[in-house]
């Protein structure tokens, strides 16, 4: 039996507009408090979506008896310092992408967790999204033969304005786009062995990055990202047997074609690998949270803290090689 999880939402933007109504319509959730920093936009947020109460008082909020859990989307460079505050006043934490700004920053919230005796994770949704994590089956099951290739990227001109384009926020091509494509890569090929990375930087944010990441055993991942361009935001995974190709979004899609396993399937009409979206895209990961910490669990399996830090040692590489190492 999985208990009812009671969360408080930090952050009123457009994440948690579209993560609000799959966590209310998840079995075993509530949404007590919302917090923000606007008293009409965070009154109104609660009142959209049918929020008992509203704070402009993080203290207050995670003060609260009636929550046992916090889900964090406000901008990255606040994520360090709202988790180790939640994880303190003896709430669970699921973070948004990137969890933080560093590997170093990520591995003391999940340390602070494990202190604390409490559950931390990324809310990293395509790790969850039931097509995703098909594919994934059809690779490690062999379908692919040797896994040796994948390229992904996501790319798109952004207008001015919010978080991407505030150093200070946390702006910053890597850590909000690129860490799609670097998740996606070290979950279908594995440990990273060599990061080769260029990029180009504007008003301390990087905006663009083009990356190589040479995995054990040979395999190699070519990706990319940028605010200020298209890039192909579509990935495909090569092996010595075949390819699967996930068309764009990439990350959120919920249909891939499998070139293998026929030659009808390699070389004519490719088998169709698809798996409707529920609501938003955030209900299977949600569950898998809620299961989680009612099992009592301080980490995800799926996305577990190791998983989670090896994704952010590869972006704190690249993003030093973008900067020449100044960061």
């Amino acid at each position: 039996m999985t208990e009812t999880v009671r969360w408080a939402v930090i952050g009123t933007g457009r994440i948690s507009e579209s993560f609000v109504p799959d966590l209310q319509s998840a079995a075993a959730h509530s949404v007590t408090a919302v917090w923000g920093r606007s008293d009409e936009r965070t009154e109104a947020f609660a009142g959209a979506h049918g929020i008992p109460t509203w704070s402009l008082d993080l203290d207050d909020v995670l003060g609260r008896d009636d929550i046992d859990a916090v889900y964090i989307a406000t901008p990255p460079a606040t994520h360090v310092s709202i988790a180790l505050s939640a994880l303190d006043a003896g709430k669970h934490v699921l973070v948004e992408k990137p969890m933080a700004m560093t590997a170093e920053d990520t591995a003391e919230i999940f340390a602070r967790a494990e202190a604390r005796g409490l559950f931390a994770m990324e809310a990293m949704w395509m790790k969850f999204n039931p097509l995703h994590r098909a594919v994934h089956a059809q690779v490690t099951d062999g379908l692919l033969g040797e896994p040796r290739h994948l390229r992904a990227a996501f790319g798109m001109p952004f207008p001015a304005g919010g978080s991407r384009w505030n150093a200070e926020l946390g702006g910053s091509t890597v850590l909000d786009q690129g860490i799609y494509p670097v998740t996606l890569a070290l979950w279908m090929l594995g440990p990273v062995a060599t990061v080769t990375a260029t990029g180009r930087v504007r008003d301390g944010i990087d905006i663009a990055a083009h990356v190589t990441l040479e995995h054990d055993g040979g395999r190699v991942a070519q990706l990319g990202c940028s605010i200020v361009e298209f890039i192909d935001p579509s990935a495909a995974i090569s092996g010595t047997a075949g390819w699967i190709e996930i068309p764009a979004m990439f990350w959120a899609t919920d249909s891939a074609q499998i070139h293998a396993g026929s030659t009808q399937a390699l070389f004519h009409t490719p088998d169709l690998l698809s798996h409707p979206r529920e609501g938003n895209g955030y209900t299977p990961m949600i569950r898998a949270v809620n299961a989680a910490i009612s099992a009592g669990l301080m980490q995800h399996p799926d996305h577990d803290a190791a998983a989670t830090i090896a994704t952010a040692r590869v972006m704190d590489t690249v993003r030093a090689a973008i900067f020449d190492g100044d960061l």
